[in-house]
């Protein structure tokens, strides 16, 4: 049952970050088409709750995503079970939510 429920985490959050990533692109296709240095770009992010949600949905969406698909590997490659793999697969979600996490605050707050 746990694998299925992961399974489905994994889907869900795929499901979420397909318009994240397009919604990125297309901001910075039209960034880079009008010319605008980062520092413009950062002008336009800095205070907006919009995009604090915007990224922060997206950095908690690819931190799940990414450590199931880590578990998956290491437990296929390494042959990783129990709790070798639980400390793989959260230091990886941790690992990966503390660096989006940081960037997030970076062009939204700091």
């Amino acid at each position: 049952m746990l694998g299925l429920r992961l399974y489905l985490l994994q889907r869900i959050t795929a499901l979420l970050m397909a318009p994240l990533v397009l919604g990125h692109l297309a901001m910075m296709i039209y960034a880079v088409q009008g010319g605008l240095s980062a520092a413009e770009i950062l002008g336009r992010t800095q205070g907006s709750v919009f995009w604090f949600l915007f990224y922060g949905t997206f950095v908690v969406a690819v931190s799940v995503h990414g450590a199931l698909g880590i578990r998956a590997v290491a437990h296929e490659w390494t042959g990783l079970k129990g709790g070798a793999l639980e400390t793989v697969v959260w230091g990886a979600g941790l690992g990966l939510f503390a660096l989006g996490a940081r960037a997030v605050w970076a062009v939204t707050f700091a």
